[in-house]
């Protein structure tokens, strides 16, 4: 498969008139915006598109498509760019194609509980307009993310152990493929036995097959009772304890946070949550009637004393638990501001709750070896933690040191029968873990990638290393 190819020069004398007489201003070069457009979060490089290309409809997506597969130019999907693993930057150049003008709620069908809405529609937009019908999406990255961009790197969050992931919330796509086909996938229906299930191998996809401009999805009815508690615990192994035992008997808990020292000292300096102590910290919620909440919130509390829990707090009130929770949704901000002028790497990890404990606890003791500041923070009720190692951006041997770490944590996860990413995906961040954790299944995604996407410009350099090795 040939890959890109092309020149700037080359951008400017022959997709750049093309795409000026479809969309007028709004194809972007100057540099500025193309700086936006070169870089996500999580990872601290980044390169330059060609030029940005904002798109308002799929027909436009589609054409677009067509004038970059014929002259061979890349094109890198870009929503809010909130992804963590480098999928938004440029690595060849050519056209970021940014969705997030596309902001339709296509449809609420209240009655089956589902919806479809473009690309560039926000997860807080949605549920912004759904408060009115009891219906709600679940799906919390934390991130102020695009649902094309969810859906595109299978993205997960807060609320997966209860409700899923887009890969399960997801009920079918509008896809723009390479060459400029637009087709659907999947439909309204809960189940199909129907032919290949496309809509899940998009999903996940990373941009590199397609670009997806609409999403049918799943809906939950709003919980007639929201209660959240914290408790600290004098060492990680009593939390990540209490959390499997909750989990044994089948408590079924919405979220499930864990929170180490580190990441709690980030979180009290930066959202100013004096009440707590710098230790390590769960974070719960309950959905449910009220008879249902209070025995959850009383078994958990049962639970969490046997392992050492103390300080229970509880937030009934909507105020108090946004609270709560919008200081977990900001631990990656508390993170950068934790040591002023560092960087971050962000990692995460994700393995069988029965290797929980193990895992964090030898990923622990290597943040300790390796004397960098790391702080650790998951969504422990499906065996995903992630970690936010800051370093100097100025000492290249301590960005080493960083880098060396995040790869460890990576393969350590493969080890214990995990993956390399539960949330964040692969982009470019984890690309070189792809044969250690798929072996030869990694040809046949290769061979899917090259029917698909033959001309190669579908985010070149992501997710799929090449079959020499390099990345």
């Amino acid at each position: 498969m040939q890959h890109l190819i092309r020149q700037s020069s080359d951008f400017d004398a022959t997709v750049l008139p093309k795409l000026l007489g479809l969309l007028g201003d709004r194809i972007v070069t100057s540099r500025a915006v193309r700086e936006q457009h070169g870089h996500g979060e999580g990872l601290p490089d980044s390169a330059m598109p060609d030029g940005v290309a904002f798109a308002q409809t799929t027909k436009e997506v589609a054409a677009i498509a067509a004038i970059c597969n014929e002259t061979r130019t890349p094109i890198i999907p870009f929503g809010a760019g909130s992804s963590l693993e480098g999928h938004v930057v440029p690595l060849y150049g050519g056209v970021a194609l940014d969705l997030s003008g596309m902001t339709k709620i296509i449809e609420v069908n209240a009655e089956s509980m589902d919806c479809r809405v473009e690309a560039g529609v926000t997860k807080e937009k949605l549920n912004t307009e759904l408060r009115s019908s009891g219906l709600f999406f679940p799906v919390d990255p934390g991130a102020h993310a695009t649902l094309g961009g969810m859906a595109a790197t299978r993205a997960s969050g807060t609320n997966a152990v209860r409700y899923g992931t887009m890969r399960e919330v997801t009920l079918g796509l509008t896809v723009v493929t390479p060459e400029g086909r637009v087709i659907r996938t999947g439909g309204r229906a809960r189940k199909s036995s129907a032919g290949l299930d496309l809509t899940r191998l998009y999903v996940g996809s990373e941009g590199t097959l397609g670009v997806i401009t609409e999403i049918a999805l799943k809906l939950s009815g709003i919980p007639e009772t929201i209660a959240s508690a914290v408790c600290q615990f004098p060492d990680m192994e009593s939390a990540v304890g209490a959390v499997i035992a909750a989990l044994q008997i089948g408590i079924n808990v919405a979220r499930i946070e864990l929170a180490d020292q580190m990441q709690m000292r980030a979180c009290i300096r930066y959202s100013k949550l004096d009440e707590f102590l710098e230790l390590p910290t769960l974070f719960f919620e309950f959905h449910g009637t009220p008879a249902v909440v209070a025995e959850q919130t009383e078994t958990m509390q049962s639970i969490a004393s046997e392992f050492g829990g103390s300080g229970f707090q509880f937030a009934n009130k909507p105020e108090e638990r946004s609270r709560l929770w919008t200081a977990r949704h900001n631990a990656y901000f508390a993170n950068v501001a934790l040591i002023p002028g560092y960087k971050l790497i962000g990692t995460d990890a994700c393995v069988p709750i029965s290797e929980l404990a193990a895992c964090i606890e030898a990923t622990r003791k290597d943040i300790k070896e390796s004397g960098l500041v790391a702080p650790l923070v998951g969504h422990v009720g499906d065996g995903n933690f992630h970690l936010a190692i800051l370093f100097d951006p100025e000492q290249p041997e301590e960005r080493k040191k960083a880098e060396a770490l995040a790869s460890r944590v990576s393969l350590r996860a493969i080890e214990f029968g995990g993956t390399c990413t539960g949330e964040h995906g692969i982009g470019i961040g984890k690309i070189r873990y792809m044969e250690s954790e798929h072996g030869e299944a990694l040809d046949v995604m290769r061979a899917i990638k090259a029917a698909l996407d033959p001309n190669g410009i579908m985010n070149p350099g992501k997710m799929l290393p090449s079959s020499t090795g390099e990345h």
